[in-house]
């Protein structure tokens, strides 16, 4: 599946990025990963918002995390403790650029709790979209 490959390479240039000690070009690729592993998620599950960015042609912030709520609400609370920490490092670690690499590394395990998460689904239901 190509999101699983998409997840994997995010995640890895993330944590290059962190090894390298450049906070902001790992908090976008950890965003993205965490961004893939929802997508996964959304298409395992059916999500409505999943149909909706496949018609409107993207996935919007707001699809995301309507998604991530949905998903949570049902499915495991836990994801939108993992999603949240994803979407501050794409604010404040991104966009802003006020994140330490501390502050970034200490979000990495979550992103990755998200990824596992979101392949282990994968692998037991497959993607109802394949």
């Amino acid at each position: 599946m190509a999101e699983d490959v998409e997840v994997e390479r995010y995640l890895d240039e993330g944590k290059k990025y962190v090894e390298q000690g450049d906070p902001v070009q790992a908090s976008e690729k950890l965003h993205k990963a965490a961004e893939e592993a929802v997508k996964i998620l959304a298409r395992c599950f059916a999500l409505p918002e999943c149909k909706e960015a496949e018609s409107g042609g993207r996935w919007t912030a707001t699809l995301l995390l309507s998604a991530v709520r949905r998903f949570s609400e049902r499915v495991n609370p836990q994801v939108a403790n993992w999603w949240h920490a994803a979407w501050f490092l794409y604010v404040e670690g991104f966009h802003e650029a006020r994140l330490s690499m501390e502050e970034v590394k200490f979000r990495v395990k979550f992103v990755e709790g998200l990824v596992k998460f979101a392949e282990g689904l994968y692998n037991v239901f497959g993607a109802h979209g394949d």
